[in-house]
C-alpha cells in the first residue's frame, strides 16, 4: 500500500501521482456504514453514530462501478488478510447500535 507524500500532498501509485487535499487527507472516522446499489453504481454511506445514540450522520459518501467495487473488495480482502497475518486475528462482536432501517438522504 503507498502512503501519502506528506511533503507534497500526493501518494505515488506506481507511474500515477494522484493529489490529495489536506482537509481530505485527515480522514474522517465512521462507525458504521450503508451500502446501496442501482445496475450501475454502488453507493457506500460511512456513518458516525454516537455511542448510545440513535441518529447518525453521514461522515463521507463514495459512489462506485460494479467493477471498482469488486476490485476495492478483493484488495480489502487481500489487506485484511495481511494485517491479521502480522497483528493477529481481529476480534468479531455483536454491533453496540441499530441499523437504520430506512434510506439515508
Amino acid at each position: 500500500m503507498t502512503k501519502p507524500d506528506r511533503d507534497h500532498g500526493s501518494i505515488k501509485a506506481g507511474e500515477m501521482e494522484i493529489s490529495i487535499d489536506p482537509g481530505v487527507a485527515t480522514g474522517v472516522y465512521a462507525n458504521l456504514a450503508m451500502i446501496n446499489h442501482s445496475p450501475d453504481d454502488f453507493m457506500l454511506d460511512f456513518i458516525f453514530v454516537q455511542p448510545g445514540g440513535k441518529v447518525g450522520s453521514v461522515q463521507s459518501r463514495v459512489i462506485l462501478s460494479p467493477g471498482h467495487l469488486k476490485r476495492l473488495l478483493q484488495a480489502m480482502q487481500t489487506n485484511l488478510q495481511r494485517y491479521e497475518q502480522t497483528f493477529g486475528p481481529i476480534p468479531e462482536h455483536q454491533p453496540q447500535i441499530q441499523t437504520p432501517t430506512g434510506p439515508v438522504n
